[in-house]
């Protein structure tokens, strides 16, 4: 593992920019990112520098020169609002938000930076019942892997039985490697009902796909296949 510069840059509903930069982890799970101290007095989370004020508009999503897994708004322990990410260097037009964010004190912004040759898989899905996850494997040879959520480790049928995704995206540096292009929705016969292709994030921003939803019940799994 080493240290790596992570940066983001958000519009708020009143017309100013935040400007996060901080010093992660490659390789050490999800950590809070801070404020720029070059535009703020001292590096700040989220809510704390923005309490009460909409997020609007994603001006540079979480990124990382070695990539970044997936990306979050933490509020109270649990994900409020899934983000796309990027490596630095790699900028698509801005985006909106994936959903309304009045930002209360104590939200915490999070990401995952990767090292420089992490096969970390990461799924981010959004429910039309208003739910926002987030789910990871991480290949090692040719087979399957089941997604699993990263807060509490289940499927994702255990995670949103009942639940419609409407909106999600995927991404991986496995490229060719991923038989199935990204990953599958199963159903409790092993038949695929949906699903979402992966984005390199060192090639393309990631950004919420309506394609490929999906209904989802208990068994359901989502699965990723490599071929190496």
């Amino acid at each position: 593992m080493a240290n790596v510069n992570v940066q983001a840059q958000f519009m708020l509903n009143t017309g100013e920019l935040i400007s996060f930069s901080g010093t992660l982890t490659d390789g050490g799970g999800y950590q809070e990112l801070q404020t720029n101290t070059t535009y703020s007095t001292a590096a700040t989370s989220l809510g704390q520098f923005a309490n009460g004020k909409m997020l609007t508009q994603i001006v540079q999503a979480p990124s990382a020169a070695t990539g970044i897994a997936g990306a979050y708004i933490e509020r109270r322990g649990a994900i409020l609002c899934a983000l796309p990410v990027i490596s630095q260097g790699i900028q698509s037009s801005p985006c909106m938000m994936p959903m309304n964010v009045v930002l209360q004190a104590g939200d915490v912004l999070r990401v995952k930076p990767l090292t420089a040759t992490s096969r970390t898989f990461t799924l981010s899905v959004i429910t039309a019942q208003g739910t926002h996850a987030i789910f990871e494997t991480v290949p090692a040879g040719a087979g399957n892997n089941d997604v699993t959520h990263i807060l509490s480790g289940q499927s994702i049928g255990q995670s949103l039985t009942g639940q419609n995704i409407v909106h999600h995206w995927s991404t991986s540096v496995d490229g060719s490697k991923l038989s199935t292009g990204g990953v599958l929705y199963l159903n409790d016969r092993g038949l695929p009902i949906g699903g979402v292709s992966a984005t390199n994030p060192q090639v393309l921003q990631t950004k919420a796909n309506s394609m490929g939803g999906a209904s989802i019940n208990l068994n359901f799994v989502g699965r990723v296949t490599t071929s190496s």
